[in-house]
């Protein structure tokens, strides 16, 4: 009954929903799925489909079938349609152009049980220990389509603590060929620049202001554009015993004072890129960072990734990779939506499109024929063309936050 389509096909709809329960992802399969999750049915199944009595609605056999499949399973579906999706979305705009990604890192909590705790430990203060074990996971996004690259993740605190930079090691060799990198300053490191150049991968970095400095030879002031070869220092080479003597990144040091958008003080932003790109566009490049920002955004408060209630450290690896196969499924349609509109893709809102794919998406799944798929896909993509976010003329005004009064206490119970 669950095999190992169905179970991955269960797992993304749980997502889409917001991280729905084991129940209604049972009571999904029940409502029907299409003959083509079953290739090869067994006797069980032909005899649902002959009208016979219908598999149990109890959450225990899908629950076993989630926790057998393999996580190289899981892995290979979520890079191979992202690698579908990426070849399907429209290019960038300027010819020959390669796809930009952006970089960032971000936590997850997980549930409270003896495994995760040893494999994620809890973080502490002077006050103890808390008590949810904490993810901590790199991601790489499309920054076009907002398509998301499968995350790298590890353990936050702990002996066995693996760092941003670390992970973005892990996963760099899955970008595809010749793209663009932009990181901020928690990726500004030599190892990130040296393990992009390795590969053929043009970075724009952020730099702290001491890294900044110690390349630049002296303090810092507006209009540097200087070329320079960026060496190891020698903390960086004890952390990568592995650097060969001669290593070493050739780019630019950028430097600009620069005013944000939200009325703070100007400062000094300092870049070091291998790109070919003017002064101007790397930094207008380097503006668009932000949208990783909202992208993260997406993932943990519409799609439910902050908070997992798997109780086993495969499930959790599992969970995050078909929660970003939700996320993609959406940014495609999308993406679709941007090529017949030519307004940019992240001109719409994901929560609606989401709930578009939610509510449409086992309808197109059960579709029995060509024709009627088309209908209901015409009929989706009207919908998603009605999902574009508004362009206001003035920034909303804001608003004092309210006071709340203390609550009153209920009195003690009399023994």
């Amino acid at each position: 009954m669950y095999s190992a389509l169905v179970v991955l096909w269960l797992l993304v709809r749980q997502r889409i929903q917001g991280g729905a329960s084991l129940e209604t992802a049972v009571l999904d399969l029940l409502q029907g799925l299409p003959a083509t999750f079953w290739p090869h049915p067994c006797k069980r199944i032909r005899d649902w489909r002959a009208g016979g009595s219908s598999p149990s609605s109890n959450t225990g056999a899908y629950n076993q079938a989630r926790q057998a499949l393999p996580l190289s399973v899981v892995q290979k579906s979520c890079d191979h349609i992202f690698d579908q999706l990426l070849a399907r979305m429209a290019p960038p705009p300027a010819k020959d152009e390669p796809r930009t990604f952006v970089l960032d890192g971000s936590t997850m909590r997980a549930a409270h049980t003896p495994e995760l705790c040893k494999t994620y430990p809890p973080g502490s203060n002077q006050h103890g220990e808390s008590h949810w074990p904490v993810i901590q996971v790199v991601v790489a996004h499309d920054l076009l389509t907002g398509l998301a690259m499968r995350p790298e993740s590890g353990a936050m605190y702990g002996p066995e603590a693996v760092s941003e930079q670390a992970l973005l090691e892990r996963a760099i060799d899955r970008l595809p060929p010749g793209a663009r990198v932009i990181g901020d300053a928690n990726f500004g490191v030599f190892s990130v620049a040296y393990a992009a150049a390795q590969r053929g991968y043009s970075v724009l970095l952020r730099l702290t202001v001491g890294r900044a400095q110690r390349l630049a030879g002296g303090d810092l002031h507006d209009g540097i554009d200087r070329e320079l070869e960026w060496k190891p220092s020698k903390w960086e080479r004890r952390t990568h015993p592995e650097l060969p003597p001669d290593a070493c990144v050739r780019g630019r040091l950028l430097v600009r004072k620069v005013k944000p958008d939200n009325g703070g003080p100007a400062f000094l932003l300092a870049l070091f890129t291998t790109l070919s790109s003017t002064v101007k566009d790397s930094f207008e490049l380097y503006g668009k960072r932000w949208a990783i920002e909202t992208d993260l955004r997406t993932l943990k408060s519409t799609l439910r990734l902050d908070q997992l209630t798997c109780a086993t450290s495969d499930m959790v690896a599992k969970e995050i990779d078909m929660g970003i196969t939700a996320y993609n499924l959406v940014r495609a349609l999308i993406g679709f939506a941007s090529e017949q509109s030519g307004i940019p893709p992240r001109g719409y809102s994901f929560t609606k499109v989401r709930l578009i794919l939610q509510t449409f998406g086992p309808a197109l799944a059960n579709a029995p024929d060509e024709r009627t798929a088309q209908r209901i896909m015409d009929q989706i993509m009207t919908y998603v063309q009605q999902s574009k976010l508004p362009r206001r003329k003035r920034k909303r005004p804001s608003y004092p936050r309210e006071v709340w009064q203390r609550g009153a206490y209920f009195p003690s119970r009399n023994k």
